[in-house]
């Protein structure tokens, strides 16, 4: 075998794995469905996979492909692969063959692996595949709401440097519990998973098949006691309701709870400190391109929720429409380089968002800088506010908008729990904004008051033509973000309707 237990190639989270595994082989590694599966157990998992990664019929530095299906076998699966120093490309499990043969293809994939599997399928490229670069050790996808998902290769060092910080920061060490929520495709899971297991903590994963039950939720919460909680929004207000429910249940074993991915509805947050009394809350911000990038502990819940300050290593800057890098308050696209970054998309597609540093040449230091097209806001005092996305901006009726500025009014309101706003085309003004709310369980919101809630905290023209009513969720991703293209489905077909 290959690797640092072999050939000591450096320390990365999957060699301290090893060694926490060889020493205390009885601690538990993961929990899932109430089975635990201790590091002895999940070692002999690995050295099974890496026996038949060995014997593979591919070139040094070939990836395979490992479809995120989350169970201990996988888990082993990319622990194995990282070990080897064998690229792993991880997609979700649910992409559409067509799509998941085209990620294969593009970065060279041709075997895919499952769990245990004597064989492996094969994947035949389609088109010429781009060169994986030397050091890689996964490849995340991004989304793909705007067609095809973007490979992510992140470098071992990358990777090691994040699980450094996030272990250090968080408290993270052996026999620390720590909740996974998101897929295994997720960057996310670099703290929830990768930094656990480096440090010999406990990882208790969430059912992808209960991720949408507040009760089962919170009796995992409650029972398996984790003290780091990490969670897109949606996690929270489903803790929240159940939480409610229950009788107003309290969780006061978390030490730290995070959010990331999205706007926290005001409601939710300030719920926080009563159904997690113990737990420090924060904020991060970051991206598949990038991993995490800010961070903000938030102290007063009613208050908005900023991007707040950069991580350790992490440099970022704020550029106008016309370029000007600014160099104290004011308002632009985010420019950020970090640690823990992608040194760019696999493939020539889209890598546009990566390059030198925009100050121009002399102050270029060799590091890759990621063009976010997130539109910030930056203070006195250097903390950093998401106002929205440069390609979010759309003219109604001549007046310039960020429809996530009018979701963020929306979602300020105690009545309401989710939101979403859309600039759909207009046979006449071009472009109208039309706003989706589903209000909180109980309540008797209407669309007259919260148009009279719009108009005291907006200028005119950002209130919404239609403003639509309604007590069922709104439609999700698989990131558990608002799915726009559904819901603006859903407003042309009550259009025509009407």
């Amino acid at each position: 075998m290959t690797g640092a237990a072999g050939g000591g190639r450096g320390h990365t989270p999957a060699d301290a794995f090893l060694a926490h595994a060889r020493t205390r082989p009885g601690d538990t590694a993961l929990v899932l469905r109430d089975e635990e599966t201790s590091y002895g157990r999940l070692l002999d998992l690995v050295t099974r996979e890496r026996e038949r990664l060995a014997a593979l019929p591919a070139a040094a530095g070939e990836p395979v492909g490992v479809p995120a299906v989350k169970s201990p076998g996988t888990v082993a699966l990319v622990l194995a692969c990282l070990l080897e120093r064998r690229p792993v490309l991880l997609p979700a499990a649910t992409l559409g063959r067509e799509v998941l043969d085209r990620l294969y293809a593009g970065a060279g994939v041709r075997h895919v692996l499952t769990p245990g599997s004597a064989g492996s399928a094969s994947s035949v490229p389609a088109v010429e595949p781009a060169a994986v670069p030397t050091g890689t050790a996964l490849l995340l996808t991004t989304s793909g709401s705007t067609g095809l998902p973007k490979t992510v290769p992140l470098g071992a060092a990358a990777i090691t440097a994040f699980t450094d910080w996030a272990a250090g920061h968080f408290g993270i060490g052996p026999g620390t519990t720590v909740l996974n929520y998101a897929p295994l495709n997720f960057d996310l899971c670099l703290l929830d998973v990768w930094t656990t297991l480096a440090r010999g903590g406990r990882v208790v994963l969430v059912d992808p098949d209960r991720a949408l039950q507040g009760p089962h939720l919170l009796d995992l919460v409650a029972r398996y006691a984790p003290e780091v909680v990490q969670a897109v929004p949606m996690f929270y207000r489903l803790l929240a309701d159940a939480a409610r429910e229950a009788g107003g249940r309290a969780l006061p074993g978390v030490r730290h709870a995070v959010f990331t991915g999205d706007t926290v509805p005001a409601p939710v947050l300030e719920e926080l400190p009563r159904l997690l009394p113990g737990a420090r809350l924060s904020n991060v911000y970051g991206c598949t391109e990038t991993n995490d990038s800010f961070l903000h502990e938030v102290t007063d819940p009613a208050a908005p929720v900023p991007l707040g300050r950069p991580l350790p290593g992490v440099e970022a800057l704020v550029v106008t429409a016309d370029g000007t890098v600014l160099d104290g308050p004011g308002t632009g696209e985010l420019y950020v380089s970090t640690p823990f970054q992608s040194e760019g998309y696999l493939g020539a597609a889209g890598n546009g968002a990566f390059g030198p540093d925009p100050r121009g040449p002399g102050a270029a230091d060799g590091r890759r800088w990621f063009r976010s097209g997130d539109l910030v806001r930056r203070d006195e005092r250097g903390i950093h506010t998401l106002e929205g996305r440069t390609d979010f901006q759309v003219k109604v009726r001549g007046v310039r908008i960020n429809p996530q500025e009018v979701e963020h009014v929306l979602l300020a309101h105690p009545e309401v729990a989710e939101a979403a706003v859309l600039a759909l085309p207009d046979p006449v003004a071009g472009r109208l904004l039309h706003a989706v709310v589903r209000r909180s369980a109980g309540s008797g919101l209407h669309s007259l008051a919260l148009r009279g809630h719009l108009a005291r905290g907006l200028p005119r023209a950002a209130v919404p033509s239609t403003v639509r009513i309604t007590d069922e969720p709104l439609p999700r991703t698989s990131t558990g973000k608002v799915d726009r293209d559904r819901v603006a489905r859903s407003l042309a077909r009550t259009s025509k309707e009407n």
